[in-house]
This record gives structure tokens, sequence and C-alpha cells, in this order.
């Protein structure tokens, strides 16, 4: 039985329907459930991903797509954790492609964000000379998770953000009428603000930036 096998296999025998409900009501219905809360399904995971490990090493592109085709939601969030851990330090140019294709499928924020600051943030320290051409690209996009992701891939960089960048994207999407660019804009800026805050707040009250990016990006500022 091939680890996919396995993990789906663990999660069906594991599922509780209760949980399901609510878990799916919690993501807007979106998507169905096994039940599996997040410290059981990290379990499970590990447990299986250790009796597999050489089929996940040399497979973690292949099966991440594998999980990501399935419908329940768990299986995408572990397929998001099997590739951050697996290719971190060693992301290949092209995987850009798997990157983009995991942002736009299944989309919804529990998602999208992890991969934006875990895997599309990663593999643009490692590849650098692709962030110009990345964000430019996705944040041009008509795909509303790809203008997020553009927004929050610096988030865990500190003092290696590009904060000319971030003002950049923040000011192409700064008249957006969509809650989650707004907040993605407030939440990137507040970030910042344990690095710079003086930078923030001059953007902030230098922009015309909708209400909720404002309040969201001073909340940490007196």
């Amino acid at each position: 039985m091939s680890f996919t096998q396995s993990l789906e296999k663990a999660f069906i025998e594991n599922s509780n329907a209760e949980n399901a409900i609510a878990m799916s009501k919690y993501m807007k219905n979106n998507f169905p459930f096994f039940g599996i809360k997040t410290e059981e399904r990290r379990r499970i995971l590990k447990a299986i991903w250790t009796e597999n490990q050489n089929e996940v090493h040399e497979n973690a592109r292949e099966i991440t797509l594998t999980l990501f085709a399935k419908k329940e939601r768990e299986l995408h969030l572990n397929a998001i954790e099997i590739l951050i851990k697996q290719l971190k330090g060693n992301y290949k140019k092209e995987d850009i492609l798997l990157i983009e294709k995991l942002i736009t499928t299944n989309s919804w924020w529990d998602s999208v964000d992890t991969i934006a600051k875990n895997i599309l943030g990663e593999y643009l320290l490692e590849h650098p000379l692709e962030t110009e051409n990345v964000i430019e690209r996705f944040s041009n996009s008509g795909n509303m998770w790809l203008n997020r992701s553009a927004i929050l891939f610096q988030l865990a960089y500190k003092q290696k953000t590009d904060f000319d960048l971030l003002k950049a994207v923040c000011e192409k999407h700064k008249m957006s009428t969509e809650f989650f660019i707004q907040k993605a804009i407030g939440w990137a800026l507040r970030e910042y603000t344990k690095t710079n805050p003086k930078a923030v707040k001059d953007f902030v009250l230098n922009t015309n930036l909708m209400p909720l990016s404002r309040k969201e990006a001073l909340r940490n500022i007196s």
C-alpha cells in the first residue's frame, strides 16, 4: 500500500462525523472533512510518514498533487506540511509552477496563507532572482489568491523584507473591495511593524488605504 493510500485509510478509520460537520461549517462548507482535529491529524501523518520515509522523500511533489486532488481538507493540509519539510533548501526553479497550482487549487485562507508564507516565501529566498517576475505576475493576476500570496509572501522575512516591494504591491491593491486583500495588506504591514514600525506608520499615514487595511496595519502602533 502506498503512502497516500495508507494515509487516506488511516483518516477514514479515525473519522468523526460530528467534528466533520462543524469543521466544514467553519470553512464556509467549501470542503468536506474527515473530522480529525489538527493535533490528531499530525499524529497520524507523522506515524505513516515515518513508515514511508523513502517514498515521501523521493516523491514529495507527486504525493502533494495526489493529496490535493482528493476532496477532504485534512489531506490538502497534510500535503502542504509535507512540501514545507521536504523541499526546504531544495527548491528547483521550476517549482514555482507547482506552487502556483497549489495556491489556485482548493483555495481558501487556511491553505493559501500557509503556502504563501512557508512555501512561496522560502522558494523566493532560495531563488531571489525570480522574485520580481513572480510577484509581478502574481500581483497582476485575475486570481485573488495569487494577489494575496504576493502581498503575504514576506511574512517571515523580518529584516530581509523588501519594503519597497511590499509597498508597491499594497499600492497596487489598496482600492480593492475584496476582504481577503484588504486584510492581507493590513496583516503584511502589521507584521513589518515588528521590524520597522516608523516606516510602516509613515507609509500608512501617507497612503489612501482602505479602512480595514489601515486599522490592521496600525493595530500594534500607539
